[in-house]
């Protein structure tokens, strides 16, 4: 572990452990079904107003009423996309964008849920496939123009 430059060798340091986002949400158990079926989420624990979530590694708490806004963009990392897109579109999630290769250097594809929040599933590249478009928070599509920058898909 690296040490902080401003901080003597011999002073306390605190390490951090992983995030858990918290998401305001409208409807409790409306939501906690989603994450469920849809999103293929387990409930790990419930005391109203607030539950936690999670698959695999990666637990989202949800709060009804408080904590945040509508609208929150969480990025959350998978082996492959491309299974998980397929997964989530039987189980009848809102996908609003399909696995897209993008040069930041991971594939990603975005599910919404019932309060507008954007979830951004990502895994390695896809070598074989160019970048593709991108969907930005409003539904406005971007590519990227030859200079490298985004413009506005025509």
């Amino acid at each position: 572990m690296s040490q902080r430059l401003d901080q003597p060798a011999s002073a306390p340091f605190a390490t951090l452990g992983g995030v858990v986002p918290i998401l305001r949400v409208a409807d409790l158990a409306e939501s906690i079904a989603y994450y469920v079926e849809r999103l293929g989420f387990t409930l790990q624990w419930r005391a109203e107003p607030v539950a936690s979530v999670g698959r695999g590694r990666a637990s989202v708490m949800l709060c009804e009423g408080d904590q945040g806004q509508s609208g929150t963009w969480l990025w959350l990392s998978t082996n492959d996309v491309d299974i998980l897109y397929q997964e989530l579109r039987g189980r009848g999630a809102h996908l609003r964008h399909p696995p897209t290769n993008y040069p930041w250097g991971s594939r990603e594809c975005q599910v919404s849920d019932p309060d507008g929040h954007v979830l951004r599933f990502g895994s390695d590249l896809r070598p074989s496939e160019p970048t593709g478009e991108w969907l930005d928070g409003q539904g406005v599509r971007w590519v990227l123009g030859p200079a490298g920058s985004w413009r506005v898909a025509e």
